[in-house]
């Protein structure tokens, strides 16, 4: 699920249109939303701007876009639509998501990148000697869960050469099954693992993972097998410590590269230049801060500020949150993104890189 919220925020980056009167209506709803005042008041306030051909593209949008929430109305969904450019794509969500209904010159991906970044998937492994359930868990709930188990025979209480043959099979048998978890793992492990369980049985078989399966591990928990509700909190705490952390490191790691003159960018323009020429590996950005800007759409011009026309090819701008135009550019180029919420980045302007070059 999240790799498909991944395609799907480098699909909408790549949406932008040469001509500044071609407008994209992006809408984030949350469950039952159609039930409240928030829609009706967003559409009256943009009537109320808009004029000519966006006008009629932005009405013409809205009937569609009704038409696809009351299919939805029980769900978190996000909606990018414009009627003039044939273009309607609609996301559920399984998380809610704050309202929101921008018109712009582009879908308006931000909060889409705000979900991916905050809420990542992950792999959670429930194992003993002869059972183990495999977890996909994407936004804090379970996407799909897989079973295996094995009849195992007991441990042999009896002396002799008979309890020696019989807890070398015992072992053969524990070993054969958490090969069997392993071919099963392989198939559907996320980037990050959490391995959990009661006993030794854990520790044997993180020793049985193959390196690139071992290396994605990011704890292991001691929980019993039967508590599965438990484990899944914990887990889901502990992904969320896990992504504060990163958040933390990553903005660390941009303060040192550019204390030693590295591969580092921050402010908007010198980051702005670095994420246009692909050279961002990671760019880090202030949690819902904005900047006030334009671009055009024609020659790709984004600055801060406000003009009509742009310098360059002297056609219409779009106004624009240059933030918004920085992600979009990040996700074309595949970079990835990071959003913090420490007043340091603030002294860096609000936004900086890690480079690839």
């Amino acid at each position: 699920m999240i790799t498909d919220l991944d395609t799907n925020i480098r699909e909408l980056s790549e949406i932008y249109d040469e001509n500044s009167l071609d407008t994209y209506i992006s809408i984030y709803l949350s469950k039952n939303s159609l039930d409240n005042k928030f829609l009706e008041k967003r559409e009256k306030a943009c009537k109320s701007i808009l004029k000519d051909e966006i006008l009629k593209n932005f009405i013409e949008t809205m009937e569609e876009i009704k038409d696809i929430l009351k299919k939805h109305k029980n769900e978190n969904i996000a909606i990018f639509a414009s009627n003039k450019n044939n273009f309607f794509k609609t996301i559920s969500l399984p998380i809610k998501i704050k309202n929101s209904l921008i018109v712009d010159s582009s879908p308006y991906i931000r909060p889409l990148a705000r979900v991916h970044d905050e809420w990542e998937s992950f792999t959670l492994v429930l194992l003993s000697s002869n059972y183990a359930k495999i977890y996909s868990i994407s936004f804090g709930k379970i996407d799909f869960a897989k079973n295996l188990s094995k009849d195992i025979m007991n441990k042999h209480k009896k002396g002799g050469c008979s309890q020696a043959r019989f807890q070398r099979l015992r072992k053969c048998a524990i070993h054969s099954f958490l090969n069997e978890v392993i071919e099963a793992l392989e198939k559907v492990a996320d980037k990050q693992i959490i391995l959990a369980g009661p006993g030794t049985t854990k520790k044997q078989f993180q020793e049985m993972l193959p390196k690139h399966l071992n290396d994605r591990i990011v704890d292991v928990l001691d929980i019993s097998i039967d508590d599965e509700k438990e484990l899944l909190k914990q887990s889901v705490r502990l992904i969320s410590v896990k992504e504060q952390q990163k958040s933390h490191e990553s903005l660390t790691q941009l303060k040192e590269e550019i204390l030693k003159e590295g591969l580092a960018a921050y402010g908007f323009d010198d980051t702005l230049q670095a994420v246009k020429n692909g050279q961002v590996e990671l760019l880090i950005v202030q949690k819902d801060y904005k900047i006030k800007g334009w671009v055009c759409e024609h020659c790709q011009v984004v600055r801060k500020g406000k003009v009509h026309k742009c310098p360059s090819c002297e056609n219409m701008v779009s106004e624009v949150d240059v933030i918004e135009e920085i992600l979009e550019f990040a996700k074309r180029t595949d970079a990835e993104i990071e959003f913090v919420d420490d007043p340091e980045i603030d002294n860096l302007g609000h936004v900086g890189a890690i480079l690839r070059y």
